[in-house]
């Protein structure tokens, strides 16, 4: 192993985990039995995001116990947020690529293999994610795929194409590559969204540095010979929670369409997120009013444009805040 240390790495298998232990095993065996990976220099690396369990140990077993042919680190990153985790993945890694794989979502025995070759015959490719299929404990609810993406469930089929990054057609973290070098030239240390907080659902931590790497000029590809397993348990379900979720991706609209926006642009930006989901909000209240008692795919979909709505507002509040904390710094070293 030692050697392998040594020697260049090709990519990096990325693991970010928050109370994993039950998890961890489950994802380590898929990756432990990828296929087509003998000619790879590769490492993992598992991200602690100030766990609470047993993660740790889960990891020291797999370390002590099993003949790896690449080396297996454990890295804690105390800063709660999915963000933090995945940037301190990528400035641990030693591979040119990252793959990121989040602790439930189990890969095909050939993704490893074609997230590394996709980077080849896409050499424009800064970020690429494949087809995420959704493996239930129950049932959805019916017409779920309206808003199945929400869950990070991504089918697009079979031919491969670019994200549109402008209009915030992106895949999510989960399942996701990048070129380090894409990264790390565009992706700021410090985020603006930070994932899921304690009390807080903020989503939009995952499309964010995908922006910043669209901005540097690179390209966001779908690989769909990528395949991974979502594992959906019963509670994802539950209306609170899918009510909390819906709520938390509307919430990052607004701030994610003003990065990299001009000055000027800004205060239109702002208007236009407030008015537009206010309009969806009112003509989707009025359709399905009768039944939102018993249509959960309608709540959903309004407490989304509430959170979009709502999204202007906080961004407004930040700027005219920002503002008046320059000025009046501004006055204090003028006196």
């Amino acid at each position: 192993m030692n050697n392998l240390i040594s020697e260049e790495i090709d990519i990096t298998v990325a693991i970010p985990t928050f109370n994993g232990e039950k998890r961890l095993p489950i994802i380590l065996e898929r990756i432990l039995n990828q296929t087509g990976v003998n000619n790879l220099n590769w490492e993992i690396i598992v991200v602690d995001n100030n766990s609470s369990d047993n993660t740790l140990e889960v990891i020291k077993k797999y370390q002590e116990n099993h003949f790896l042919q690449f080396p297996l680190r454990y890295i804690l990153e105390p800063k709660q947020g999915a963000a933090f985790a995945r940037i301190t993945a990528v400035r641990e890694a030693k591979g040119k690529l990252v793959a990121f794989l989040d602790d439930d979502n189990l890969p095909a025995a050939d993704w490893l293999i074609s997230a590394y070759e996709f980077a080849f015959t896409h050499p424009q490719a800064g970020a690429w994610s494949g087809q995420i299929h959704g493996n239930y404990e129950i049932e959805p609810p019916e017409k779920f795929e309206k808003i199945q993406a929400f869950l990070a469930i991504r089918e697009h089929g079979d031919k491969p194409f670019l994200f549109d990054a402008n209009n915030l057609r992106l895949p999510p973290g989960a399942a996701l590559v990048v070129r380090k070098q894409a990264w790390c030239l565009n992706v700021p240390s410090q985020p603006i969204l930070t994932g899921k907080l304690p009390g807080l659902l903020v989503q939009g931590d995952d499309y964010e540095p995908l922006l910043y790497i669209h901005f540097g000029g690179w390209q966001i590809w779908y690989n769909p010979d990528m395949h991974t397993y979502h594992q959906i348990p019963e509670w994802r379900f539950e209306v609170e929670y899918l009510k909390s979720l819906a709520r938390g991706c509307g919430l990052c609209i607004c701030q994610l369409r003003l990065i990299n926006a001009d000055k000027w642009q800004k205060p239109f930006i702002i208007a236009k997120t407030f008015l537009g989901n206010l309009r969806r909000l009112i003509q989707h209240f009025f359709k399905y009013r009768s039944e939102l008692k018993n249509n959960m795919i309608a709540r959903f979909e309004i407490e989304f444009y509430w959170g979009s709505m709502m999204s202007a507002i906080f961004s407004l509040n930040y700027y005219i805040t920002h503002f008046w904390g320059k000025l009046f710094d501004k006055q204090e070293l003028q006196n």
